[in-house]
């Protein structure tokens, strides 16, 4: 099972910030609320949940970077 991000769309603003920084295009505004497009693989950069100023999304696990 594919896994997205979580849109919380009663934290929604519509804003359309997580749609400009989404690299792969996964993210629209549909009715001023973030949605998935469940037929586009998320790349789970974990910038439009970084940059969602109202904690509207969430990514079902965390990104984590190691330094060598």
């Amino acid at each position: 099972m594919r896994e997205w991000p979580i849109i919380d769309p009663e934290k929604c603003q519509g804003c359309g910030l997580c749609v400009s920084v989404c690299g792969c295009g996964a993210l629209v505004l549909l009715e001023n609320i973030v949605t998935v497009i469940q037929g586009i693989d998320c790349e789970w950069c974990g910038l439009c949940e970084a940059i969602c100023p109202n904690s509207a999304i969430s990514c079902p696990f965390e990104v984590v970077c190691e330094e060598d």
